[in-house]
């Protein structure tokens, strides 16, 4: 079994509250690194769990586990915490896990979750929306689509990303956050293999007479999935919509909380910080290849 078996990688560092006094890993702990890993595969789905299991009409439960144990993990190790779905029955979803120190086998684990009715605890078929998820993830194939259009097309799915970030997480007035700039810009929206819209921006002209600098703006991802890709996914699309209409570069306000994410896209900061509706932002801005 070599890290290459694997398309999820969960990365953790060993912990002082994780070793006994030799050092070594404590067993237990084994469970909750693939527990973690687990949380990391539904974001890999693109699937914000709770939601995602509402709209599914039940919930995972882990029936089985099974641990072997090749060599200890010790104090300060970085770990690869490895997960694939290895099976789907009607029911069940078994998956195969292992743990690696660089390329170090240390364990392995099966873990057999049922999918069940959350009050009655009875198991239900697997949905297949859920299956093809999962399916098209272990082939490598997307488990996203991204859409642009007018606002008129993607209100909906848009408002729906927005008023959650902005408004209920945020806590944004509903007045600050629509404006009529939404019905003359062009918009992004990602959503999930069933359909659940998770991210979602807007792409503005730069001003009067910058007929070439567009304006990314109303970024928005499901907290849930932020880091997973979702975000770059927005932003290239709305990219790709600017270098269409001959935008030569594309400038937007960050949230200094996200100033890494736009920086690893290609953007750098420019003139002084300021705030916005009550939070720091920076200018940031990056010329379109």
């Amino acid at each position: 079994m070599k890290p290459a078996d694997f398309r999820l990688h969960h990365r953790l560092r060993v912990r002082w509250a994780e070793v006994d006094v030799q050092h070594i890993v404590f067993n237990a702990h084994y469970l909750a690194y693939f527990d973690c890993a687990m949380t990391d595969y539904w974001r890999a789905l693109a699937l914000p769990y709770d939601e995602a299991m509402r709209q599914l009409g039940g919930d995972t439960f882990l029936r089985k586990t099974t641990v072997e144990f090749n060599a200890p993990a010790r104090m300060r190790d970085a770990l690869d915490v490895a997960l694939r779905c290895d099976r789907i029955g009607t029911s069940s979803m078994t998956y195969v896990g292992a743990i690696f120190r660089d390329h170090q086998l240390l364990a392995t684990a099966e873990l057999v979750y049922v999918f069940a009715d959350p009050a009655a605890q009875t198991s239900r078929p697997v949905p297949e929306p859920l299956r093809a998820a999962i399916e098209s993830f272990e082939a490598g194939q997307p488990v996203t689509r991204v859409r642009t259009g007018t606002w008129a097309e993607l209100m909906a799915p848009a408002r729906a990303v927005r008023t959650a970030v902005f408004v209920e997480e945020q806590g944004i007035a509903q007045e600050d956050e629509w404006d009529e700039l939404d019905d003359t810009a062009v918009h992004a929206v990602v959503t999930n293999l069933l359909g659940m819209p998770v991210g979602t921006g807007r792409l503005l002209r730069e001003g009067e007479g910058a007929a070439h600098t567009a304006r990314i703006g109303r970024m928005a991802v499901d907290r849930a999935l932020r880091g997973g890709g979702v975000g770059r996914q927005v932003v290239q699309a709305l990219e790709q919509a600017a270098r269409a209409r001959g935008d030569t570069a594309v400038v937007l306000g960050a949230q200094r909380s996200a100033e890494p994410f736009y920086a690893r896209l290609g953007y750098a900061p420019y003139g002084e910080p300021y705030e916005e509706v009550g939070i720091p932002h920076v200018g940031m801005r990056r010329v379109l290849g």
